[in-house]
């Protein structure tokens, strides 16, 4: 456990709370660690969730495959997040897409009964479950805006706009890669590169990667309304 007591400090369930008291609480539950490599598959669509993920080290993919062969990345969190969190305590406890680890992971799991012992031993644990909840309403909810968006350029508008409001600063760095952000909108790569030079002909932005730096504010937002 000492091992991962770092990790352990920077996951949202024990936020404000010191070293000490982690290892306190997570003496008096069980746990279990498993390690994957890259690639490796972590659960499977349909497969029953009995327990809490936490992200010590490494990051995981969310992947949701279809019936026509075609397998879109739904989202994707790196150490110190949690997952499984309102599945665990669903009526119908299953997994509802794969979930693989994009590169050497640990992953820490504890079962539903456990999780409701751990918020037990320190309120603040339960504080912050709940706020991790009340974040993926949230998230939910802009992924239902953005697909709602008719057009490309509305849909990258509104993916910049929420991180710029996010992370309070034109320069930003979105969480994902290019692939990976073409996969979130659910278009073909060279569509999303095609449109973010035409925003960037525009004046609307300028980029490099995954780094944009936020040229026109009124603009973006004034293209949501076209």
């Amino acid at each position: 456990m000492e091992a991962y007591i770092d990790s352990l400090l920077k996951c949202v369930l024990f936020k404000d709370m010191n070293k000490d008291e982690v290892n306190l609480v997570l003496k008096n539950i069980p746990n279990n660690i498993q390690n994957y490599n890259s690639e490796d598959t972590i659960a499977i669509e349909g497969e029953s969730c009995d327990n809490l993920g936490i992200i010590l080290t490494g990051n995981i993919e969310i992947h949701k495959s279809f019936a026509s062969g075609k397998l879109v990345t739904i989202n994707h969190f790196e150490a110190g997040n949690i997952f499984g969190e309102a599945l665990v305590f669903s009526g119908k406890h299953q997994y509802p897409a794969t979930i693989i680890s994009s590169n050497p992971s640990s992953l820490m799991f504890i079962s539903r009964d456990d999780i409701v012992k751990l918020m037990t031993l320190d309120t603040r644990i339960l504080n912050n479950f709940m706020g991790v909840l009340s974040n993926r309403i949230l998230m939910l909810n802009q992924r239902l805006t953005n697909l709602t968006l008719d057009t490309l350029r509305k849909k990258i508008s509104n993916i910049i706009l929420l991180e710029y409001n996010k992370q309070k600063s034109k320069y930003i760095t979105l969480p994902y890669s290019r692939k990976k952000m073409a996969e979130m909108l659910n278009i073909p790569r060279p569509s999303l590169s095609r449109e973010l030079s035409n925003m960037k002909d525009d004046g609307l932005i300028d980029f490099y990667k995954n780094r944009i730096k936020i040229l026109d504010i009124k603009g973006l937002e004034d293209s949501l309304s076209k």
